[in-house]
Protein backbone atom coordinates (compact mmCIF):
# COMPACT_ATOMS: atom_id res chain seq x y z
CA UNK A 1 0.00 0.00 0.00
CA UNK A 2 1.65 3.48 -0.91
CA UNK A 3 1.94 6.03 1.52
CA UNK A 4 1.20 9.80 0.90
CA UNK A 5 4.25 11.46 0.02
CA UNK A 6 4.40 14.73 2.63
CA UNK A 7 1.88 16.49 4.26
CA UNK A 8 -0.09 19.38 2.60
CA UNK A 9 2.12 22.94 2.31
CA UNK A 10 1.48 25.36 4.77
CA UNK A 11 -0.54 27.32 2.52
CA UNK A 12 -3.53 24.84 1.94
CA UNK A 13 -3.66 24.66 5.57
CA UNK A 14 -4.09 28.51 5.66
CA UNK A 15 -6.31 28.42 2.65
CA UNK A 16 -8.33 25.46 4.24
CA UNK A 17 -8.49 27.66 7.55
CA UNK A 18 -10.12 30.46 5.85
CA UNK A 19 -12.09 29.00 3.93
CA UNK A 20 -13.76 27.47 7.09
CA UNK A 21 -13.80 30.39 9.27
CA UNK A 22 -15.89 32.11 6.21
CA UNK A 23 -18.86 29.59 6.38
CA UNK A 24 -20.05 31.27 9.39
CA UNK A 25 -19.04 34.77 8.54
CA UNK A 26 -21.24 34.68 4.70
CA UNK A 27 -24.07 32.85 6.98
CA UNK A 28 -23.71 29.19 5.51
CA UNK A 29 -23.47 27.94 8.95
CA UNK A 30 -25.79 27.34 11.92
CA UNK A 31 -23.28 26.01 14.91
CA UNK A 32 -20.65 24.12 13.59
CA UNK A 33 -22.76 22.77 10.82
CA UNK A 34 -20.31 22.78 7.96
CA UNK A 35 -16.66 22.08 6.20
CA UNK A 36 -14.20 23.03 3.56
CA UNK A 37 -11.28 20.90 2.73
CA UNK A 38 -8.93 21.19 0.46
CA UNK A 39 -6.90 18.54 -1.32
CA UNK A 40 -2.79 17.96 -2.43
CA UNK A 41 -2.85 15.74 -5.01
CA UNK A 42 1.37 15.37 -5.06
CA UNK A 43 0.96 14.68 -1.58
CA UNK A 44 -1.96 12.28 -1.92
CA UNK A 45 -3.58 13.58 1.21
CA UNK A 46 -6.39 16.34 1.69
CA UNK A 47 -6.91 18.83 4.57
CA UNK A 48 -10.08 19.07 6.67
CA UNK A 49 -11.79 20.82 9.52
CA UNK A 50 -12.17 18.59 12.59
CA UNK A 51 -15.62 17.30 13.89
CA UNK A 52 -17.38 19.32 16.23
CA UNK A 53 -14.82 22.29 16.80
CA UNK A 54 -16.66 25.77 16.99
CA UNK A 55 -15.49 28.26 14.40
CA UNK A 56 -14.88 30.57 16.90
CA UNK A 57 -11.74 28.14 18.55
CA UNK A 58 -10.97 26.64 15.09
CA UNK A 59 -6.82 27.00 14.15
CA UNK A 60 -4.91 25.93 11.57
CA UNK A 61 -3.36 23.52 14.08
CA UNK A 62 -6.77 21.76 14.78
CA UNK A 63 -7.00 20.83 11.26
CA UNK A 64 -7.27 16.76 10.08
CA UNK A 65 -4.56 15.64 6.91
CA UNK A 66 -6.37 12.60 5.59
CA UNK A 67 -4.96 10.09 3.24
CA UNK A 68 -6.97 10.57 -0.18
CA UNK A 69 -6.21 6.67 -1.25
CA UNK A 70 -7.71 4.99 2.00
CA UNK A 71 -9.34 8.15 4.90
CA UNK A 72 -6.36 7.35 7.20
CA UNK A 73 -5.41 10.09 9.37
CA UNK A 74 -2.09 11.44 9.02
CA UNK A 75 -1.70 14.73 10.73
CA UNK A 76 -3.69 15.80 13.59
CA UNK A 77 -5.04 14.98 17.24
CA UNK A 78 -8.49 15.59 16.37
CA UNK A 79 -11.34 13.32 14.78
CA UNK A 80 -11.86 14.63 11.42
CA UNK A 81 -15.35 15.88 10.11
CA UNK A 82 -17.56 13.06 9.87
CA UNK A 83 -18.23 13.93 6.40
CA UNK A 84 -14.67 13.23 5.70
CA UNK A 85 -15.57 10.08 3.69
CA UNK A 86 -18.06 12.38 1.52
CA UNK A 87 -15.17 14.37 0.62
CA UNK A 88 -12.82 11.65 -0.06
CA UNK A 89 -15.44 10.08 -2.40
CA UNK A 90 -15.56 13.44 -4.30
CA UNK A 91 -11.84 13.72 -4.74
CA UNK A 92 -11.41 10.19 -5.93
CA UNK A 93 -14.57 10.77 -8.73
CA UNK A 94 -13.29 14.06 -10.23
CA UNK A 95 -9.63 14.93 -10.37
CA UNK A 96 -10.63 18.50 -11.89
CA UNK A 97 -11.71 18.89 -7.86
CA UNK A 98 -9.17 20.61 -5.57
CA UNK A 99 -11.63 21.90 -2.51
CA UNK A 100 -15.14 20.71 -1.57
CA UNK A 101 -17.20 22.21 0.95
CA UNK A 102 -20.38 21.33 2.52
CA UNK A 103 -23.11 23.19 4.31
CA UNK A 104 -26.81 23.14 5.87
CA UNK A 105 -27.60 26.63 4.11
CA UNK A 106 -31.11 27.53 4.65
CA UNK A 107 -32.19 27.60 1.16
CA UNK A 108 -30.31 25.01 -0.33
CA UNK A 109 -31.53 22.68 2.28
CA UNK A 110 -35.16 23.78 1.42
CA UNK A 111 -34.52 22.44 -2.37
CA UNK A 112 -32.73 19.14 -0.83
CA UNK A 113 -35.53 18.44 1.40
CA UNK A 114 -38.22 18.95 -1.09
CA UNK A 115 -35.92 16.68 -3.33
CA UNK A 116 -36.26 19.56 -6.19
CA UNK A 117 -33.26 20.48 -8.03
CA UNK A 118 -32.79 24.29 -7.70
CA UNK A 119 -33.55 25.40 -11.29
CA UNK A 120 -32.06 27.74 -13.43
CA UNK A 121 -34.11 31.05 -13.36
CA UNK A 122 -32.02 33.85 -14.66
CA UNK A 123 -28.42 34.97 -15.12
CA UNK A 124 -27.32 35.12 -11.48
CA UNK A 125 -27.07 31.36 -12.17
CA UNK A 126 -26.20 30.97 -15.24
CA UNK A 127 -22.92 32.73 -13.98
CA UNK A 128 -21.88 29.93 -12.02
CA UNK A 129 -24.18 26.79 -12.57
CA UNK A 130 -24.58 25.48 -16.65
CA UNK A 131 -27.91 23.91 -15.65
CA UNK A 132 -29.79 23.09 -12.62
CA UNK A 133 -28.46 22.15 -9.68
CA UNK A 134 -29.31 18.63 -9.21
CA UNK A 135 -30.77 16.41 -6.50
CA UNK A 136 -29.33 12.82 -5.67
CA UNK A 137 -31.62 9.44 -5.02
CA UNK A 138 -32.41 8.99 -1.41
CA UNK A 139 -29.65 6.45 0.63
CA UNK A 140 -31.26 3.10 0.76
CA UNK A 141 -31.74 1.68 4.45
CA UNK A 142 -28.11 -0.74 3.40
CA UNK A 143 -26.25 2.71 2.22
CA UNK A 144 -27.37 4.31 5.89
CA UNK A 145 -26.22 1.61 8.04
CA UNK A 146 -22.75 0.91 6.35
CA UNK A 147 -20.29 3.54 5.29
CA UNK A 148 -23.00 5.99 5.18
CA UNK A 149 -20.55 8.93 4.03
CA UNK A 150 -18.96 7.15 1.42
CA UNK A 151 -22.49 6.48 0.10
CA UNK A 152 -23.40 10.14 0.56
CA UNK A 153 -20.52 10.64 -1.68
CA UNK A 154 -21.11 8.01 -4.20
CA UNK A 155 -24.60 8.87 -4.66
CA UNK A 156 -23.32 12.61 -6.01
CA UNK A 157 -21.44 10.55 -7.85
CA UNK A 158 -23.60 8.50 -9.70
CA UNK A 159 -25.94 11.46 -10.40
CA UNK A 160 -23.06 13.15 -12.04
CA UNK A 161 -22.62 9.55 -13.71
CA UNK A 162 -18.87 10.54 -12.61
CA UNK A 163 -18.51 12.89 -15.02
CA UNK A 164 -15.54 15.18 -14.70
CA UNK A 165 -16.32 17.92 -17.31
CA UNK A 166 -19.96 17.95 -15.74
CA UNK A 167 -18.49 18.22 -12.11
CA UNK A 168 -16.39 21.41 -13.60
CA UNK A 169 -19.65 22.44 -15.64
CA UNK A 170 -22.17 22.62 -12.18
CA UNK A 171 -19.63 22.28 -9.53
CA UNK A 172 -22.29 21.36 -6.95
CA UNK A 173 -25.07 19.04 -5.93
CA UNK A 174 -27.96 18.17 -3.43
CA UNK A 175 -27.92 15.41 -1.76
CA UNK A 176 -31.82 14.73 -1.03
CA UNK A 177 -33.08 15.63 2.44
CA UNK A 178 -29.48 16.72 3.89
CA UNK A 179 -27.78 19.45 2.17
CA UNK A 180 -25.87 21.04 -0.44
CA UNK A 181 -22.37 19.89 -1.63
CA UNK A 182 -20.08 22.34 -3.39
CA UNK A 183 -16.42 21.91 -4.96
CA UNK A 184 -13.81 23.64 -7.48
CA UNK A 185 -10.40 24.21 -8.47
CA UNK A 186 -9.81 25.13 -5.01
CA UNK A 187 -10.84 25.15 -1.28
CA UNK A 188 -11.88 28.87 -1.52
CA UNK A 189 -13.75 28.07 -4.88
CA UNK A 190 -15.89 25.05 -3.52
CA UNK A 191 -16.77 27.89 -0.75
CA UNK A 192 -17.35 30.76 -2.78
CA UNK A 193 -19.65 28.08 -4.82
CA UNK A 194 -21.34 27.27 -1.73
CA UNK A 195 -22.22 31.43 -1.43
CA UNK A 196 -23.45 31.33 -4.88
CA UNK A 197 -25.52 28.06 -4.60
CA UNK A 198 -27.12 29.46 -1.32
CA UNK A 199 -27.87 32.87 -3.18
CA UNK A 200 -29.52 31.05 -6.13
CA UNK A 201 -31.65 29.17 -4.10
CA UNK A 202 -33.17 31.69 -2.16
CA UNK A 203 -33.96 33.63 -5.33
CA UNK A 204 -35.23 30.85 -7.04
CA UNK A 205 -38.02 29.93 -4.34
CA UNK A 206 -38.58 34.11 -4.17
CA UNK A 207 -38.78 33.62 -7.97
CA UNK A 208 -41.21 30.49 -7.74
CA UNK A 209 -43.49 32.28 -5.23
CA UNK A 210 -44.01 35.27 -7.61
CA UNK A 211 -44.68 32.76 -10.63
CA UNK A 212 -41.97 30.70 -12.99
CA UNK A 213 -41.35 32.40 -15.88
CA UNK A 214 -38.39 30.43 -18.51
CA UNK A 215 -35.43 32.43 -19.40
CA UNK A 216 -34.17 32.27 -22.73
CA UNK A 217 -31.23 29.62 -23.09
CA UNK A 218 -28.92 32.04 -25.41
CA UNK A 219 -29.36 34.54 -22.48
CA UNK A 220 -28.05 31.90 -20.40
CA UNK A 221 -25.22 30.69 -22.11
CA UNK A 222 -24.20 34.24 -23.00
CA UNK A 223 -23.78 34.75 -19.28
CA UNK A 224 -22.39 31.30 -18.54
CA UNK A 225 -19.77 31.47 -21.44
CA UNK A 226 -18.36 34.80 -20.48
CA UNK A 227 -17.23 33.31 -17.27
CA UNK A 228 -15.87 29.77 -18.18
CA UNK A 229 -14.57 28.09 -21.16
CA UNK A 230 -11.78 29.44 -24.20
CA UNK A 231 -14.15 32.46 -24.59
CA UNK A 232 -14.08 33.69 -21.32
CA UNK A 233 -13.65 37.67 -20.84
CA UNK A 234 -15.27 38.19 -17.39
CA UNK A 235 -12.57 39.75 -14.47
CA UNK A 236 -9.15 40.98 -14.73
CA UNK A 237 -5.93 39.13 -14.25
CA UNK A 238 -4.51 38.63 -10.95
CA UNK A 239 -0.94 39.90 -10.27
CA UNK A 240 2.04 38.46 -11.71
CA UNK A 241 -0.63 36.99 -14.59
CA UNK A 242 -0.21 37.67 -18.10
Amino acid sequence: MSTPRRSVSAALRREVHRANLRIPATGLATLTWGNVSGVDREAGVFVIKPSGVPYERLTEDDLVVVALEDGRVVEGELRPSTDTETHRCLYRAFPSVGGVTHTHSTHAVAFAQARRPVPVLGTTHADTFDGPVPVTEVLTPEQCARDYEFHTGQVVVDLLGGDDARAQEVPGALVAHHGPFTWGATATASLEHAVVLEAVAEMALHTLALGRAEPPQHLLDRHYTRKHGPGAYYGNPGPGAA
